[in-house]
């Protein structure tokens, strides 16, 4: 089973959450847990990945909090992913420089696994935040949070 952790849901319903509020100043941690129905703990954690990765803002004080860095078109679920996970490797032979296989040469994984690595990759690249704002629109949120939720 492929799937993405708790670390990379929590960072994309974190960053959602901010993209809703976008323009709007600083959002406390515990209005994003609470607005997703997330860890405040657990959230607290991702932030720092996030703020490294030039995604999100902190903001100290009484009325601080988190907003995002850009606009919500420039931000894609991909950047969210790597920045809380890294970088989203199917298999250990998906590229060109695998490590550890002995069939490298005879095998057709890497033809095959480095083709679904990068459909994934296309995907969550081209998926902003201004686009699952737009889903979240005409879906409703109800099916949005289905998709962003883990389904195992």
């Amino acid at each position: 089973m492929i799937k993405v952790s708790s670390k990379g849901r929590y960072g994309v319903k974190a960053v959602y959450e901010l993209a809703l509020r976008y323009g709007q100043g600083p959002v406390a941690v515990t209005t994003i847990a609470r607005a997703q129905n997330m860890s405040e703990q657990y959230l607290e954690q991702l932030m720092p990945s996030l703020k490294r990765a030039a995604i999100v803002v902190g903001m100290r004080g009484a009325q601080g909090g988190y907003m995002l860095a850009k606009h919500p078109s420039l931000i894609s679920v991909n950047d969210v992913v790597t920045a809380v996970e890294g970088p989203i490797i199917l298999t250990d032979c998906s590229s060109e420089e695998s490590i550890g296989c002995l069939d490298m040469d005879s095998c057709v994984g890497p033809d095959v696994w480095s083709r679904v690595q990068e459909a994934v990759t296309d995907t969550m690249v081209a998926m902003s935040f201004e686009m699952l704002i737009a889903m979240q629109r005409g879906m409703g949120k109800r099916r949005l949070g289905h998709l962003l939720e883990s389904r195992g």
